[in-house]
């Protein structure tokens, strides 16, 4: 095999990002991104707006031309004819034909997949029983409620049986329990084998899906590994102390911030070896004259290694 030959679909990743970096003008959207997808993985991508994680999904896709650096899925290159029969990607936005029925729409997007016949009508029935829309095959999109458009929305982008999925941001706008039947979805995805790239901006949904986390910002991966190893390498054995004082944005802000807090919302954020330090940041904010108006002991989540390495908060 040449250098230049693209590895065998059994020996490749789904996903491989190597170097990636794409300008906008002055603006460097993607800085050197180096990121893989292993088979069978969820793999959260997590950053604030504007950090680069749609112009690495377009990249993926293929809908973005980089300046440097390569991006391939199962070995092909993106964008090629066999990545884009590979992969299927469901974007935010709901790409769906509101006047026709469910079934309709699976069709038309299984036609543009190039199923026809009994393939066809196996994989719109398939689609219809994983996305729990099977009673309402003949109602059209119009009439469904957002829950439902999101789900149709996923099946229309798995209808060819890809073996790499893009979920970009899947339950923004739904109710509790079309979130819940999406999870179900996705985890069923996983039980399959199917390898999943997750962007989302609800920290829950990260730590109950995805095996692995990825976090950007400023175009660059800044940190990546599974939950608990994320959690260790930001805050060791150390604990979050949240304090609220009563006067939050007055001299009691400049105090904390003194003291190593991060205020975030009103809320000081300090970091605490051992549950008994807690006596003496509240005998020295006594001292300086701070009231406090509640504090509470906190393990440290994804959310907190997230405003760790970001100082913002992921719906910022």
């Amino acid at each position: 095999m040449s250098a230049t030959s693209p590895l065998p679909a059994e020996a490749a990743k789904p996903v491989q990002v190597d170097g990636l970096v794409k300008r906008y003008g002055e603006v460097v959207a993607v800085d050197g991104v180096s990121l893989a997808l292993a088979p069978g993985e969820c793999l959260g991508l997590l950053g604030p707006n504007g950090a680069g994680k749609s112009t690495l999904i377009r990249s993926i896709v293929g809908r973005v031309v980089p300046d440097a650096g390569t991006v391939s899925i199962l070995g092909e290159p993106a964008g090629s004819p066999a990545a884009r029969l590979a992969l299927g990607w469901v974007p935010q936005d709901l790409a769906l034909y509101p006047r026709l029925t469910c079934r309709e729409n699976l069709d038309a997007f299984g036609r543009y997949q190039g199923l026809r016949g009994a393939a066809l009508r196996a994989a719109v029935d398939r689609c219809l029983d994983w996305a729990a829309l099977a009673e309402r095959g003949g109602d059209r999109v119009a009439s469904l409620s957002g829950g439902m458009k999101r789900r149709l929305n996923m099946a229309a982008g798995i209808i060819h049986s890809p073996r790499v999925i893009l979920l970009d941001e899947p339950t923004v706008g739904v109710d509790p329990q079309s979130r819940n039947r999406i999870f179900e979805m996705i985890e069923a995805l996983g039980a399959e084998g199917i390898s999943v790239l997750y962007t989302t901006h609800y920290m829950e949904e990260a730590e109950r899906l995805c095996d692995r986390i990825a976090v950007v910002d400023h175009g660059r991966v800044i940190a990546e590994g599974a939950r608990d190893r994320l959690v260790r390498d930001a805050f060791g054995t150390r604990s979050e102390v949240l304090v609220r004082f009563e006067d939050p944005d007055g001299p009691a802000a400049a105090w904390a911030r003194e003291r190593g807090g991060r205020l975030d919302g009103g809320v000081a954020h300090f970091e605490v070896e051992h549950a008994a330090d807690i006596g003496g940041l509240l005998e020295g904010a006594a001292r300086a004259g701070h009231e406090v108006a509640d504090v509470s002991l906190h393990k440290p989540n994804l959310e907190s290694v997230f405003l760790h390495l970001t100082g913002r908060e992921l719906r910022e």
